[in-house]
């Protein structure tokens, strides 16, 4: 039901509403400080990389990166804690609410969070020459996929635990080295045979499609290949999600 998915998504827009200076610094702040250390700075000592300059060859990545982490980490506390904590998803169940609406009004509401932290980083960094192409204006469909592909399989994650502990090791061992080695600051093929690991990463995926978009870059694989990856972990995610929410919402 539309409207139901909507109730639920404006319901997050409220909170945010109210929230959204205390992720200010992590939505806006920290990507242009990662790009204004690394790409600037480390940049100076790199040089060019693929044709342009480094400090562009890393905006693309920078950008879905900031999307990859937002979509993991929103949906880690929020989601545990509307189960576990203050039971809103119960509260939210217990009206005309389905499953799938509040699957699609939260996944809704994190797609317009990214978007916005996407479209205030292109606006700044494009005056800066850091978008060789106008086909810029592409990336933020690539980070609305991305978002989803992310957000969906982590949620699922979220509503199948008791612990808030096991969060830690979702960042360690899943955020961090996926933002390290899937192509945001370096090629991936500096990795040898690791670089398979950066092959089932949606975010390597996701840095292909948005360098290809900025740069012109070719892309390893067929665009539709990236596309179709992206495409199986938001089926996947998905159907996982709806399944730990049935189950979390039976207790």
């Amino acid at each position: 039901m539309a409207s139901a998915t909507y109730a639920v998504f404006e319901r997050y827009m409220v909170l945010y509403k109210r929230l959204w200076r205390a992720s200010l610094f992590s939505s806006f702040a920290l990507p242009l400080l990662f790009l204004a250390s690394i790409g600037l700075g480390v940049g100076q000592y790199v040089g060019e990389l693929g044709g342009v300059s480094y400090a562009q060859w890393i905006v693309p990545g920078v950008l879905a990166s900031t999307a990859f982490q937002m979509a993991l980490g929103e949906s880690t506390y929020p989601v545990l804690g509307s189960f576990k904590w203050d039971r809103s998803a119960h509260a939210m169940y217990a009206t005309r609410v389905s499953i799938w609406d509040m699957l699609r009004g939260w996944l809704l509401y994190l797609v317009v969070r990214v978007q916005i932290a996407v479209a205030v980083f292109l606006l700044v960094v494009w005056p800066f020459g850091g978008l060789a192409s106008a086909w810029a204006l592409v990336t933020p469909l690539v980070a609305a996929v991305l978002t989803v592909a992310v957000a969906a399989p982590v949620t699922a994650f979220a509503a199948s635990i008791e612990h808030d502990s096991y969060f830690a090791l979702l960042f360690r061992f899943v955020m961090i080295p996926a933002t390290l080695f899937s192509g945001v600051f370096f090629p991936v093929e500096q990795l040898g045979w690791l670089r398979v690991l950066a092959y089932v990463s949606p975010l390597w995926h996701a840095v292909v499609l948005c360098r290809w978009a900025t740069l012109g870059e070719v892309t390893p694989w067929p665009a539709w290949a990236h596309v179709a990856v992206l495409g199986a972990f938001v089926v996947g995610g998905l159907w996982w999600a709806r399944v730990a929410f049935g189950r979390r919402l039976r207790d």
